[in-house]
């Protein structure tokens, strides 16, 4: 098994990508702290590594970061993990009671502009930030308020990403937008 690792836009992120579907058409997982691994046998094997702060999965990727360290010494046993987790053929997440992806479910009908703003995110933004090992959710309109997750959360470039990228888009193609805001 051959697994690729990627910089991210953060420095404290590298984003492995194993060569096979992580969470394919299921969504994303973000796991944000050691307590939330239990749904997920490789995201506890990655915080086992105490300078595992952060672990985040994507279609096809696995995001890491690391809190202190040097990525020289956490990079190997990281590879070490995945690999160990692809080769016994273990489940990436469990889902005994839980609904096995993290990506958010709508409980309100969306109005014409909240789904022209999902449209956009989902189309020209999601794509652009999975890149950079992360992704971004949906949390209200008007101002928008965006979660960022994986590689984007706590990245420096995230605030000038928000600003000048995606308010910008949005404020383009949908005029009622007033801001953007991170939560």
């Amino acid at each position: 098994m051959f697994i690729q690792t990627e910089t991210t836009p953060n420095p404290a992120t590298l984003k492995f990508l194993p060569g096979r579907e992580v969470m394919g058409d299921q969504g994303v997982a973000d796991f944000p702290d050691r307590q939330s691994a239990h749904r997920s046998a490789l995201a506890e094997a990655l915080f086992a590594l105490p300078e595992v702060s952060r672990v985040f999965f994507g279609s096809d990727f696995i995001s890491v970061t690391k809190g202190e360290g040097d990525w020289r010494n956490l990079k190997a046993p990281i590879l070490g993990a995945i690999m160990d987790h692809y080769t016994r053929g273990l489940p990436l997440l469990s889902t005994t009671g839980e609904e096995a992806a993290t990506t958010p479910s709508d409980d309100e009908e969306d109005t014409e502009i909240v789904a022209q703003i999902k449209e956009l995110l989902d189309t020209r933004v999601r794509p652009a930030v999975a890149g950079d090992g992360g992704d971004i959710v949906f949390e209200g309109s008007g101002t928008v308020f965006l979660h960022l997750r994986g590689s984007c959360a706590g990245c420096p470039s995230s605030t000038m990403t928000l600003k000048n990228g995606i308010e910008n888009m949005l404020r383009h193609y949908i005029p009622e937008v007033n801001a953007v805001e991170a939560v």
